[in-house]
């Protein structure tokens, strides 16, 4: 029986960098297919997705860029939404989980656990940096991995061999803040017990589903349940993400894993608001059809710990979870450490915003990633396997089949759709016909069962049996002789005919996979695109005798050599200049030191200690910030260029060290007397330069 509704989520992107065609294949074409094929059905359905914006990841890419971590969602963010809209996915909504309607629906769905006590907490040690009074995330520890000994790793993963890690497996483990060695200090936090939950996960698992959803997402989900559940952190002491709603967790913020699911619920929210709809049946109606589509590193995630979340707030529980492998890049696993990648916006900038680009070099793309696409092994994306793919499917199978009915169309029948004959219908022509009516329920059950390269098999399969079918039927050698034969005129008529209903047959079939090239089509035909509703698959009368259709435009281009070639290049020499970078930086650790000065130099500077009573952003100047500065002896206005890395809240108060005698220097206008001292780490991170053991100002630092 069909659902009374749809509610299809892709993966939230991290707001940490763009995104490649990996993260393309996996979670959004697939899902934006699957959207597109409901949507021509007249099925209620909501496309949900956002920008996941919390975790030490968006502090660390800050720190890489010297920049804010709000400044890294923000940028990011948008971008995203950007390259998205240019790749045609169809999002009825996409938000972001730093907006206050998340942080509040995240912070009441832990709330509503722990008053029901479904949350436990636990005392256990974690690194702690002394110096920078800062609980260390994995992400913050750096060290030397065990197993190959590389001095490029972290306190989750080995950058240069993989492997997943600990920070107690670390040898010689350091903290990135500060460069110190981290100690371990006890905190509290608040975890899910997961195996609590273990009956519940394997009736719904392992029996409900083990045969309708993929072996790769049972088997995984099995491996994980028969390992032992174990509880699993909520919360985590962090400064960047969403507080947790109690008095006694200062410092404490809802750990990433926890939140960012939640925001397919924020952003069903946002997407009510915005439509003047109600949310709520999309959650809690169990005649709505929850599909999350992911990659196979999310499938823990979305399988198990998000499920057993749901089932206590007393949400509905996903329907399926068509997760995909991997896609790997020329011979190599995309990697964005070493630049072997090929992001969206590359492909964006390269080919759709290039001449002879646009919407057609988006299907082009669409086309050869779900072809491709790691259903159920990972798969590889080559230049020259698009290149393939394009020229000899999209443009030799299927546009060439196009081109050639309307060219012969105009050429033989005045540009207008020929009648169709039953008397002159031979078995060829009832083939071609049984052909199309079956097209539909082939591709309609792929699609159903998330089988999406197999349903775009047969969309090609069946353009594959047009040019088939007009090479058996000639229509330009039988117009030779329609003078002496004048039957001939009939089966030109029927082949025509049933090669424009083929034609419109195609654009309905194809418009979820290559929706630009549909649109296309249908203005060639003369028809309004509500034609492309799937109600009209099948059909053999979709185009009316006698109607006029416009002459044929080429609905793709091919991809030459040179573009291979400049591709391959470009990515071999993007990938070499990290590695040239990399081993620079491991060889320059640290910036070389300035010329050499005597004690006669450092003297003559004066050293003061000094109390920050206030401070705001100087106007059209990122980087400044005014400071008022209580010297002790007299106050002073210091311009100081930290409002990348420090808002004006946070340094009112602070102890610092001023160069008390620097020559008074005009910015923006405004005369600054004075430097605030200030440490950077490797990352770029600035640190006040420690004078809290001197509680007044004024005092002189020697």
């Amino acid at each position: 029986m069909q659902p009374k509704r749809y509610l299809i989520t892709s993966a939230l992107p991290y707001a940490n960098g763009l995104k490649h065609i990996g993260h393309l294949a996996g979670a959004y074409i697939p899902a934006d297919i699957y959207v597109r094929y409901l949507r021509s059905q007249q099925r209620d359905v909501v496309f949900v997705c956002g920008s996941d914006e919390h975790g030490t990841a968006i502090p660390i890419q800050a720190m890489k860029e010297h920049t804010t971590a709000q400044e890294i969602i923000d940028k990011y963010h948008q971008a995203m939404k950007e390259d998205f809209s240019d790749l045609h996915i169809s999002f009825d909504v996409y938000d972001r989980t730093s907006s206050k309607l998340h942080h509040e629906t995240a912070r009441e769905f832990f709330s509503f656990l722990l008053d029901r006590n479904e949350l436990e907490t636990k005392e256990t040690e974690q690194f702690y940096d002394e110096a920078s009074n800062t609980f260390l995330a994995d992400r913050f520890i750096k060290g030397t991995c065990p197993k190959c000994k590389s001095d490029r790793a972290y306190g989750d993963q080995c950058e240069t061999c993989g492997s997943a890690l600990s920070p107690d497996e670390l040898i010689n483990p350091v903290s990135t803040i500060s460069g110190n060695k981290p100690v371990k200090k006890k905190t509290t936090h608040w975890y899910l017990p997961l195996a609590a939950h273990e009956n519940f996960l394997r009736e719904w698992i392992l029996q409900q589903h083990k045969d309708d959803w993929r072996a790769s997402v049972v088997g995984q989900c099995k491996s994980w349940i028969d390992g032992g559940l174990q509880s699993r952190a909520v919360t985590r002491d962090l400064d960047w993400g969403i507080k947790v709603p109690l008095k006694d967790a200062e410092g404490k913020v809802l750990y990433v894993w926890f939140d960012a699911p939640i925001g397919y619920i924020s952003a069903t929210k946002q997407w009510a608001i915005d439509h003047n709809k109600d949310w709520k049946p999309y959650w809690y109606d169990a005649d709505t059809q929850l599909v999350h589509f992911i990659g196979k590193d999310n499938i823990v995630f979305h399988c198990i710990i998000f499920p057993v979340m749901l089932k206590l707030h007393g949400n509905i529980l996903p329907t399926s979870v068509p997760a995909n492998e991997f896609l790997n890049l020329e011979g190599d696993k995309m990697s964005t450490s070493r630049n072997w990648k090929l992001e969206m916006r590359d492909y964006i900038n390269d080919f759709v915003k290039k001449d002879n680009g646009g919407d057609q070099c988006v299907d082009m793309l669409r086309y050869y990633l779900t072809q491709i696409a790691p259903e159920t092994k990972d798969s590889e994306f080559t230049w020259k396997g698009f290149q393939d793919a394009v020229n000899s499917e999209l443009v030799a199978v299927f546009g060439n089949f196009v081109n050639r009915t309307f060219v012969l169309m105009h050429k033989l029948c005045a540009g207008k759709v020929p009648a169709y004959h039953p008397d002159a219908e031979d078995a060829i022509d009832r083939q071609l016909r049984e052909d199309i009516q079956a097209a539909k329920k082939k591709v309609e059950d792929s699609i159903e069962h998330y089988r999406f390269r197999e349903a775009l098999f047969e969309v090609i399969d069946l353009a594959r049996k047009g040019n088939k079918y007009m090479q058996e039927k000639e229509p330009w050698i039988k117009a030779k002789t329609v003078k002496e034969n004048p039957l001939g005129q009939l089966a030109i008529d029927n082949c025509l005919h049933n090669c424009l209903q083929l034609t419109a047959n195609l654009a309905i079939l194809i418009h979820p996979f290559l929706p630009s090239t549909a649109v296309q089509m249908c203005k060639m035909m003369k028809v309004v695109e509500k034609m492309l509703d799937w109600s009209n698959a099948g059909g053999l009368k979709l185009l009316s005798v006698g109607y006029s259709l416009r002459e044929p435009q080429l609905l793709f281009r091919k991809i030459e050599d040179e573009e291979v070639t400049t591709q391959i290049n470009k990515l071999k020499s993007a990938s070499m200049s990290t590695t040239e970078s990399s081993a620079s930086a491991s060889e320059n650790a640290f910036l070389p030191l300035k010329p050499e000065i005597t004690i006669d130099d450092f003297g003559k500077i004066d050293l003061r200690t000094g109390i920050i009573l206030s401070a705001q952003k100087v106007p059209k100047a990122d980087k400044l910030l005014q400071l008022e500065v209580d010297l002790g002896f007299e106050k002073r206005t210091i311009l100081s260029g930290i409002a990348m890395h420090f808002s004006p809240e946070e340094v009112v108060g602070k102890q610092v060290i001023v160069v008390a005698n620097l020559a008074p220097r005009k910015m923006r206008g405004i005369d600054s007397n004075g430097m605030i001292l200030m440490a950077e780490d490797l990352s770029g991170k600035l640190y006040f330069a420690d004078a809290g053991s001197l509680s007044k100002g004024g005092w002189k630092v020697s």
